[in-house]
């Protein structure tokens, strides 16, 4: 099991996760920051600093935002497993889900 970030982190990466995962497996887009599977601890650090609540476990990801965990698991096909978020820097990529997606309204 994993953590997943889903839609709400569109066009915000707020980066609050990232300072708070232990084992730097937060990996950042072009429009939104992905937790790698294989990599995460499953110890809940980010979920709870996410100040637009995009984390969520796995099980508990809601129906609408289900693609999401997908987007976090496909994100890194071609990448590997790098070993670590901080020396990949922002990645020039998005899942095709996130990168279709119009501009989001940050309110």
């Amino acid at each position: 099991m994993t953590y997943v970030i889903a839609q709400p982190c569109v066009d915000v990466k707020d980066r609050a996760c990232v300072d708070e995962c232990p084992v730097d497996c937060i990996y950042e887009g072009k429009r939104m920051l992905y937790i790698h599977p294989d990599e995460c601890v499953d110890c809940g650090a980010c979920e709870p600093v996410c100040p637009v609540e995009a984390i969520y476990y796995e099980d508990d990801v809601p129906a609408d935002q289900k693609q999401y965990y997908d987007a976090n698991v496909h994100f890194f096909d071609d990448l590997g497993s790098p070993g670590g978020a901080a020396k990949m820097g922002e990645i020039d990529k998005d899942h095709p889900i996130v990168a279709e997606l119009p501009p989001q309204n940050q309110e």
